[in-house]
């Protein structure tokens, strides 16, 4: 009997929320879905929040997902940027929360970690490796809806596992312990 469930992998932003969407069949990944949901366009920072609690619902009820991956805001030195991200990833928790979904929260560190071996690569060092591990035929202009997927692909690698299991000393040391994830 397969066992297949979808993650949601969500970067949170007040300017572009990125999202992806993967399923897993039988402990293997396959590409649903990335996009973004651009912000810009609203001037008042509540409005950019309801926006992200209805694309989020939308997404839910429209893929179903099991669970829900999102990244964590990192610590910048403008605390009124801290406060509208926060507010942000706190938005789309709350409509995966609604909805009874899951929802495990990742360190950019550990996201980039995860996908590349490497917790300071860049999003296109992100990107290029996600392109390869779902087979990807092209990228996106903005790597937002990829930082989105890569969260989701995070939660699937370190599905069952302990945060923090396994340290890695650079990519050769990558590469040894995840041999069955490197084509």
């Amino acid at each position: 009997m397969s066992q297949e469930r979808i993650i949601l992998g969500i970067d949170p932003g007040t300017t572009i929320m990125g999202f992806g969407l993967i399923r897993v069949v039988n402990k293997k990944m396959e590409f649903i879905q990335l996009n973004e949901l651009h912000l810009a366009k609203y001037e008042d920072h509540y409005v950019k929040l309801r926006a992200i609690f209805q694309r989020t619902i939308e997404l839910i009820d429209t893929h179903h997902p099991d669970e829900i991956a999102i990244e964590a805001p990192f610590f910048g030195k403008n605390v009124q940027s801290m406060l509208k991200l926060g507010r942000a990833q706190g938005v789309a928790m709350a409509a995966g929360l609604s909805r009874q979904i899951p929802i495990t929260e990742y360190e950019p560190k550990k996201i980039k970690m995860a996908i590349t071996g490497n917790g300071a690569a860049s999003k296109e060092q992100v990107a290029k490796m996600l392109q390869q591990l779902l087979g990807l035929k092209e990228l996106p202009k903005n790597l937002d809806s990829t930082d989105g997927l890569a969260a989701a692909v995070c939660h699937f690698f370190n599905s069952g596992k302990t945060v923090g299991d396994k340290s890695y000393s650079g990519w050769d040391a990558f590469v040894k312990q995840n041999a069955g994830r490197i084509k």
